[in-house]
């Protein structure tokens, strides 16, 4: 039986996941309502976030049979980067972005789209908030930090300390496998678009922006359900894998 992969966890990891989930364990649902969850999140012209098991006989040419094989297009891995974020039951933007994350891409994220949506949610809610954010390098980088403080002054934002290498813990992850698994299901074509690659770029942005705007209510409410899970799977397992 084939492993799930996951990040390398060392025990500096445990101790510090350990110590999150302790903090952590007595939060109520409101609580974890009023977290902002974020993420960077690549899409594949040829997403499978599941895969699929084949079952053979130990033979060469069995293994090459056309009911074996995964067929692949050359342009397959093309993809579009995208990042987002939520709160709650609440979406937050999702936005494109033109090759890698670096500092620098990540702060004009922040400034055009994360910063109007914590003034539209103020208002709405009219409390504090956290900002969850991996510990990914732009994300951590000396002029990043810089200007979620500017934020925090401004909005009253918190940021969240964050175990690495901890997407387990996190729900966005969850939300990008249901954004990846919608996407094959209602457009079966996306494996196989013809195009050059802005254009079938183009056609990744329309289909990803249509289908995250019409994510429910309900998908979210069950993400953020699943967090007080997460905390005593984290305990239960000494700060090590969970199951998520």
């Amino acid at each position: 039986m084939e492993g799930r992969k996951r990040p390398l966890l060392t025990q500096k990891h445990m101790k510090e996941r350990l110590a999150w989930a302790k903090a952590h364990r007595h939060w109520t649902l409101d609580d974890w309502k009023h977290v902002i969850w974020s993420d960077e999140c690549a899409v594949q012209k040829d997403s499978n976030a599941t895969g699929y098991w084949v079952f053979r006989r130990q033979n060469k040419r069995e293994k090459y049979a056309p009911q074996n094989v995964r067929m692949k297009a050359r342009d397959g891995n093309l993809s579009q980067m995208i990042w987002a974020c939520f709160v709650g039951n609440k979406l937050g933007p999702i936005a494109f972005i033109s090759g890698s994350v670096n500092q620098d891409t990540y702060i004009e994220l922040l400034r055009t789209e994360f910063d109007p949506f914590l003034e539209a949610l103020g208002k709405d809610i009219g409390t504090t908030y956290e900002f969850q954010q991996d510990n990914a390098r732009p994300h951590t980088a000396k002029r990043t930090v810089q200007f979620l403080e500017a934020l925090t002054r401004k909005h009253g934002l918190t940021v969240m300390d964050w175990p690495a290498n901890s997407p387990d813990l996190s729900p966005i992850e969850e939300l990008w496998a249901h954004l990846k698994h919608e996407l094959r299901e209602r457009y079966p074509d996306t494996a196989t678009l013809k195009g050059s690659p802005e254009t079938i770029k183009a056609k990744l942005r329309e289909r990803v922006h249509k289908i995250w705007w019409e994510i429910g209510e309900k998908v979210l409410d069950a993400l953020i359900e699943s967090m007080p899970c997460r905390v005593e799977e984290v305990l239960h397992a000494r700060g090590w894998y969970t199951k998520y």
